[in-house]
């Protein structure tokens, strides 16, 4: 079963303000397959990390992972998914019932939330995809 390992990080300078996502997809060794950063333009922090949980679930589908694991420094997000906390937000329901519809293609998904630290890699990258928009302006 070909497991994946998704660093997913949604980043906004404002709420809602110029917005990016980041994701490092690696295999089980730890070895990487996919590095995703875009701008989104105007959004929340919280509609930048599901869409960056969203782009990195749709990778991971297209590389035929079986099998998820999902880190997310978004405490919220994480524990929306997990059905731990419910989706208040109406601008934020589409992009719940998105994530859900992916995970749902998976024989197993984990998510876990994990301290920002940890995720450096997936955060950088958002914030790339941000400074590169205004640098090419």
């Amino acid at each position: 079963m070909r497991r994946l390992i998704i660093n997913s990080d949604g980043a906004a300078r404002g709420n809602p303000g110029p917005a990016g996502i980041g994701v490092v997809i690696k295999d089980a060794n730890g070895v990487m397959v996919r590095e995703i950063f875009k701008y989104l333009g105007e959004a929340t922090n919280n509609q930048a990390e599901y869409k960056a949980l969203i782009a990195g679930l749709a990778a991971a589908v297209e590389l035929g992972a079986e099998s998820v694991g999902v880190f997310a420094d978004s405490e919220l997000i994480v524990n929306q998914v997990k059905g731990l906390y419910k989706v208040k937000n109406e601008g934020l329901k589409p992009l719940f019932d998105e994530a859900k519809t992916l995970i749902g293609k998976f024989k197993v998904c984990n998510i876990e939330y994990i301290p920002r630290e940890k995720n450096r890699e997936a955060d950088k990258l958002a914030n790339i995809a941000i400074d590169s928009h205004f640098k090419n302006m």
